[in-house]
C-alpha cells in the first residue's frame, strides 16, 4: 500500500479512532492515524494518514478548519452538545436578532477560549474528560484561538428555545462546543451544540471526502507528493541537494516562510519536510528511505 492521506467523511456517532480501526483493515496496515479528532456527534472531513504519511498529520493538524454547526439557545448542558446532560435551562424567546449579530461578533476574531469540561486537554497528566466523568471539578485556563469568521445561516424559534445556524471558520484547537456555550451565556439564556459538519481541514474539503462504504468499494488515497505540494510551499531542488536532504541535511534557507516547507527532488520525488531557522533549512522529516 503506498503511503498518502485519505480525506474520509466521518459518520456520526463514530469516534475518530473507530474510523482509523476500519481504516486500518481497508489498508491492510496497522501505521494509520488522523489530524484533528472529530466528536463522535459531528461529521465530516477527517484527515488520515496511511504509512508514512502519518508523519504529516501533526503538521496538517495546525492548518485552519471550516464548520456548519447548529447551536440552541434556551438550554445549557455539561458537555457544551447535545450528548450531554441538560444542566439549566432559561427562555431565548426574547433574543433578538441584533442581539445575536452583536454576541457572534464579540465570538469572531483572537479571543480567549476555554476549553469544555469535557475535552481531551490534559490536566495535570490526566483528559479533562475522564477527571470531569470521576466527578472532579475541572478548571482549564484560557487559551487564545482565532476565529476567523462566524457567520449565521439561519434563525429558527421553537417557543423558549432558538435554534441558529452558523458558518465558523478558525484556528486549529478552537472548541465549536465552547463558542455555542459562550453565545448562550452572553445572550444569558445558555447554549449548546446540536450539530456539526467540519467542511474543511486546509485545502481539505467535502469535495475531496469519502465515505467509508465509498472507500470499502475504491480506496482513494492522496499521494503524499500532492498532499504535501497542496498544503505547504514547494521547493524544488538540485541532486545534490537532495542527496544531502535524504541524509538528514540542512539546507541554506531560501526565505519560503517560518512553516513547513515541502523539499522535492528533480524528478518530483517528495524528499522532505524542513523548517527554515535563520538562514538554514532543518529537516522536520525525511520520507525517501
Amino acid at each position: 500500500m503506498d503511503p498518502g492521506l485519505v480525506i474520509v467523511d466521518k459518520p456520526a456517532g463514530w469516534t475518530s479512532h473507530d474510523v482509523v480501526g476500519r481504516m486500518r483493515r481497508l489498508a491492510k496496515t496497522r501505521r494509520v492515524g488522523h489530524a484533528g479528532t472529530l466528536d463522535p456527534m459531528a461529521t465530516g472531513v477527517l484527515v488520515l494518514g496511511i504509512g508514512k504519511a502519518t508523519r504529516l498529520l501533526g503538521h496538517l493538524a495546525l492548518t485552519r478548519k471550516g464548520y456548519d454547526a447548529t447551536i440552541r439557545l434556551g438550554e445549557s448542558t455539561n458537555t457544551d452538545d447535545a450528548e450531554g446532560e441538560t444542566t439549566a435551562t432559561a427562555s431565548a424567546a426574547s433574543v433578538t436578532e441584533e442581539a445575536l449579530r452583536a454576541g457572534v461578533a464579540e465570538l469572531t476574531g483572537t479571543i480567549q477560549q476555554v476549553p469544555p469540561q469535557v475535552s481531551a486537554i490534559k490536566v495535570n497528566g490526566e483528559r479533562a474528560y475522564r477527571m470531569a466523568r470521576k466527578g472532579e471539578e475541572v478548571e482549564l485556563a484560557a487559551r487564545p484561538v482565532t476565529v476567523d469568521e462566524f457567520t449565521i445561516l439561519d434563525v429558527r424559534r421553537h417557543g423558549d428555545l432558538v435554534d441558529v445556524d452558523a458558518s465558523v471558520s478558525c484556528s486549529s484547537g478552537t472548541y465549536i462546543r465552547a463558542l455555542a456555550r459562550d453565545l448562550g451565556s452572553s445572550l444569558g439564556c445558555g447554549g449548546h451544540l446540536t450539530a456539526l459538519r467540519r467542511t474543511r481541514v486546509g485545502p481539505y474539503d467535502l469535495s475531496m471526502a469519502r465515505t467509508l462504504d465509498r472507500l470499502g468499494e475504491e480506496l482513494e488515497i492522496l499521494p503524499m507528493a500532492e498532499a504535501v505540494a497542496a498544503v505547504f510551499p514547494r521547493r524544488d531542488v538540485s541532486e545534490d541537494d537532495a542527496r544531502k536532504v535524504a541524509h538528514g541535511g540542512r539546507l541554506a534557507a531560501a526565505g519560503l516562510g517560518p512553516g513547513p516547507v515541502g523539499v522535492f527532488a528533480p524528478d518530483g520525488t517528495l524528499l522532505a519536510l524542513v523548517e527554515e531557522r535563520g538562514p538554514v533549512a532543518k529537516p522536520l522529516a525525511v520520507f525517501v528511505p
